[in-house]
């Protein structure tokens, strides 16, 4: 996996799990450069992916965006499959407040 210093990354597919078709989805999403990934929600990204293309993407492009934004914001260089769990119990979490 790449280990890019986030502080100094410029261009999208050189932060860890994006390659080009990854960083295409991105410029869908509306980012731009890796450090207009900071402070943003792979949640609303995903969906922002999903309006513009029309397509329903497999959920586990969140968990790529999930490690790409904690990348910029600070955390280790981790494989975008370390994040699943967590995007599973957010949006098992957002289900229960609906329900509520």
């Amino acid at each position: 996996m790449k280990n890019p210093n986030p502080k100094t990354v410029s261009k999208l597919e050189d932060l860890p799990n994006i390659g080009k078709k990854m960083a295409g989805y991105l410029e869908l999403a509306d980012i731009t450069t890796p450090h207009s990934l900071i402070g943003q929600d792979a949640f609303d990204m995903y969906n922002r992916l999903c309006e513009k293309t029309g397509k329903k993407f497999d959920p586990c492009v969140i968990d790529v965006f999930m490690s790409v934004i904690d990348f910029m914001e600070g955390g280790e260089a981790r494989e975008w499959w370390k994040f699943t769990c967590e995007r599973k119990k957010t949006l098992l979490d957002s289900q229960e407040k609906k329900s509520t």
